[in-house]
């Protein structure tokens, strides 16, 4: 699969949620795009990854 443009390897059955855990980023400050469509984070958990998928994450940066 594809995580923001690098070849990633998919270690077996693995939730939207245990890869983006696994991969350090903070489910509560990203956004989240599975092959040109927007998760919601109610669905993260319950979204299976493929070695198919693209996925694109973006993360909020607050600033003034």
């Amino acid at each position: 699969m594809t995580l923001n443009g690098v070849e990633k390897e998919v270690p077996g059955k693995i939730s939207l949620l245990e890869l983006l855990q696994q991969e350090g980023f903070q489910t509560e400050r990203i956004a989240v795009e599975k092959n040109g469509e927007i998760i919601p984070k109610a669905a993260y958990e319950a979204t299976w990854i493929s070695e198919t998928d693209k996925l694109e994450v973006v993360s909020f940066v607050g600033g003034g």
